[in-house]
């Protein structure tokens, strides 16, 4: 069976313009890729990503953290109902096959988190920096555009054993 690839785009609510633009692109970037772009659903990151995608003629899903379908932002798609808050991140994080970071807070720290924990790659886009006894810690994988942001996502997931996607 074969399936839609998914890349996670994640990012704060509240971005700068050039995380806006990062951001944009990258949703452009990944729909123009056959791949469907997976979000929180809300504004700043999760909406300029959907935005890019949706211009590009790609799927949005974006899996929200309240009650009401009407929340999510206009680009996405699928919306998804969680009721669950920032539990929500866990979904965001594992229901793709590669996360791409922009920017972000706490919210987004905890996606990668959950990501790298459950074996999804991230990709990081002038996003956290981990280090671990004072030494850089490359769990996060640097990237310096949108571009080679979905190309390494596209990448990692083609990689990826059978099963496994």
């Amino acid at each position: 069976m074969s399936s839609k690839k998914t890349i996670s785009v994640i990012g704060g609510s509240r971005a700068s313009v050039e995380e806006l633009r990062l951001a944009e692109e990258t949703g452009r970037e990944i729909a123009a890729r056959g791949a469907v772009l997976v979000c929180g659903g809300l504004g700043g990151v999760m909406e300029a990503a959907c935005r890019g995608a949706h211009q590009a003629g790609g799927i949005t899903v974006g899996i929200l953290p309240g009650d009401k379908r009407q929340a999510a932002n206009s680009f996405v798609d699928i919306p998804i109902v969680t009721g669950m808050g920032y539990g929500r991140n866990v979904i965001v994080a594992r229901s793709a096959q590669a996360v791409i970071a922009i920017g972000g807070s706490y919210g987004t720290l905890s996606e990668i988190s959950y990501a790298l924990q459950g074996g999804v790659p991230v990709i990081g886009l002038n996003t956290w920096e981990f280090c671990r006894e004072g030494k850089a810690d490359s769990s996060i994988i640097r990237v310096s555009t949108p571009a080679e942001a979905a190309a390494l996502a596209m990448d990692m997931i083609n990689d990826q054993p059978e099963g496994e996607e």
